[in-house]
């Protein structure tokens, strides 16, 4: 399964050209997972990118092994990782740092990750190949429709999505992934005492995060701080976005809830 590694693949904007030096990575989070503007809730919105030759090569060779196609029939989650084991599903892993981090961290678990754009799929497939991960598998899909047709209901163990786009202006804020429809789709999901866990840097979108998730009557929050954010999970690395917003006085905050049983 192993690739030869290779130099790091230059880093893009969302135009597809080179970012620059002191540009957020965009593959730090959820990053191009954001709803459409129209009424059906999608995980995304469509980004212009240009895949590196790592990326190539890796979704060559590893993508037919390790990217899932989309089909209208629940997911065999035996079947497709070969053995029985509690299933996370990312929304949204950009470049998929820290969700090879994560699969290596938590060997027990298996991982299945959804992003729709293609530079992203290929970086993490290199990761996957260069770091010998076993335990994640990948749709080049929307999530949303993911979910409806693949993910049997009450089947998975968690659900992370950091960092997903904030859509900064009021006007535009419904645009945003976390809103009520879209956390009792991935309730409904999740495994009695599963968790669902979000991450953002801004704080506009956690204090709506925390309203939301807050509001679902099958959901309690796992937090004890009086703010109701929790502490960031030991499994959760620090992205290079964090360090450097860290350095300069920003704020990242974690929220934690679970199904209850």
């Amino acid at each position: 399964m192993s690739l030869p590694t290779t130099p790091p693949d230059e880093p893009l904007d969302e135009s597809g050209a080179p970012a620059p030096a002191d540009a957020a990575d965009p593959g730090e989070g959820a990053e191009g997972q954001h709803p459409h503007p129209k009424s059906r809730i999608r995980s995304f919105v469509v980004r212009a990118g240009r895949m590196g030759t790592g990326q190539i090569k890796a979704l060559a060779e590893l993508g037919p092994q390790f990217v899932i196609p989309f089909k209208p029939e629940p997911l065999d989650y035996e079947r497709t990782f070969g053995r029985r084991a509690p299933v996370v599903f990312e929304i949204g892993f950009g470049m998929g740092g820290p969700t090879a981090q994560i699969a290596r961290t938590l060997p027990d678990h298996d991982f299945i990750g959804c992003e729709v754009h293609e530079p992203g799929v290929g970086a993490l497939l290199k990761l996957i190949g260069e770091q010998d991960i076993p335990n994640i598998r990948i749709f080049q899909h929307d999530a949303v429709e993911v979910l409806d047709a693949m993910i049997a209901p009450g089947s998975l163990a968690g659900v992370h999505i950091y960092f997903p786009d904030p859509w900064h202006k009021k006007r535009h804020n419904k645009r945003r992934l976390v809103q009520s429809p879209f956390i009792a789709k991935l309730v409904k999901h999740l495994a009695p005492g599963g968790y669902l866990h979000l991450a953002t840097d801004w704080e506009p979108y956690a204090q709506q995060m925390l309203e939301v998730l807050s509001a679902d009557p099958d959901l309690v929050n796992t937090s004890t701080r009086a703010d109701g954010y929790a502490d960031k999970p030991d499994y959760r690395p620090l992205t290079k976005f964090e360090h450097r917003g860290l350095k300069l006085g920003h704020g990242v905050w974690d929220l934690v809830f679970k199904r209850k049983a």
